[in-house]
């Protein structure tokens, strides 16, 4: 099979494309012809040679896919040739997926949602796992209030449709630009829910969004200098969420002084510890608060088909916050 394989940890110019085996499969995997794979800030991440490079378990990076099932093992019940699936493969497939095929555990799989497409369902499973993990573990109440720091990138989006689902709506998150405004207001927000994280005196408007209180729940999806911004909006005791694991020491110092409940969220915890159906499990409510339309996919952004370029062009893209609040695909095959 045709792959884009990473020569060596470092700059775009390491990515390759390459012949390669075709995956072997064994009795309680399935093989799947990707069709669209979805880029993350990981695989940067990874390949310039970060912490995150110690997750790395081939030379083919890409962490989530869609595709069709083109061959089973024995064991595999759930899945039959030519179901249309999705996935967060992480560490757990045979390779990554900025490559023709993959063969994955059929017990972190599930069919693709039928009001979709192949490029929408990659960009679903890694924001959907991320944004559910922080509901499920969270438990909010519907008078509890939540700072979410960038709330119209993936996760973002999905959290905060998840949040007010559940009646939960003292929500207040941050913008850079228009494109996401836009979309935070389509996911149901206000304008007043909504703050210019660029603006003077960003901390004091954050908090009269919240009439004047500080956050019970301050979520961080950026990390780093947000970190700290986010550190000031938790009340005493609250609770900080890092999703990123880029917090300052500044932050830490200043959520050690207020008290607070510090909960780390980590997707590939769970495949660490060989809880493989955790994730199959996750992505069936996915699929089925897809169908429902509870959530809705991420805008997505098909940068190009299955090429080094396009590759290249993603992980610029998201090395320098270029997004604009959309996922970025690659599509590999019709």
């Amino acid at each position: 099979m045709k792959a884009i394989v990473l020569k060596q940890l470092g700059s775009v110019d390491n990515f390759a494309l390459a012949d390669t085996d075709l995956p072997h499969i064994n009795d309680n995997e399935v093989l799947i012809k990707i069709s669209s794979t979805a880029f993350n800030p990981i695989d940067y991440q990874m390949r310039s040679g970060a912490n995150e490079s110690k997750r790395i378990h081939s030379p083919i990076l890409g962490r989530e896919f869609s595709g069709v099932i083109t061959a089973k093992g024995r064991s595999v019940r759930n899945f039959d040739i030519g179901d249309d699936v999705f996935c967060a493969s992480g560490s757990m497939g045979t390779n990554g997926t900025y490559a023709e095929y993959i063969g994955v555990p059929q017990q972190i799989l599930a069919k693709k949602p039928a009001n979709i497409s192949f490029d929408q369902a990659a960009a679903m499973p890694i924001s959907a796992l991320t944004a559910l993990q922080c509901c499920n573990r969270l438990k909010i109440s519907t008078e509890e209030s939540v700072f979410i720091s960038g709330g119209a990138g993936g996760v973002g989006l999905v959290l905060i449709k998840l949040l007010l689902s559940q009646g939960i709506s003292k929500i207040v998150t941050t913008a850079g630009n228009e494109d996401s405004r836009q979309q935070l207001l389509n996911a149901g927000l206000s304008a007043r829910q909504i703050t210019d994280y660029k603006a003077d005196n960003v901390i004091p408007a954050i908090i009269q969004a919240n009439n004047n209180q500080l956050f019970d729940y301050s979520i961080d999806l950026v990390g780093r200098k947000m970190s700290e911004l986010c550190s000031n909006l938790v009340r005493l005791n609250g609770t900080y969420v890092d999703v990123t694991n880029f917090a300052t020491e500044e932050a830490r110092e200043n959520l050690f002084n207020i008290g607070a409940v510090v909960m780390n969220i980590s997707n590939y915890a769970y495949s660490l510890k060989g809880n493989f159906s955790y994730y199959g499990e996750l992505l069936e409510r996915v699929r089925s608060l897809v169908e429902k339309g509870i959530i809705t996919p991420s805008p997505v952004n098909v940068l190009g088909d299955f090429s080094v370029d396009t590759v290249r062009k993603a992980h610029t893209m998201l090395e320098n916050n270029e997004t604009r609040g959309h996922k970025l695909i690659m599509r590999i095959s019709e």
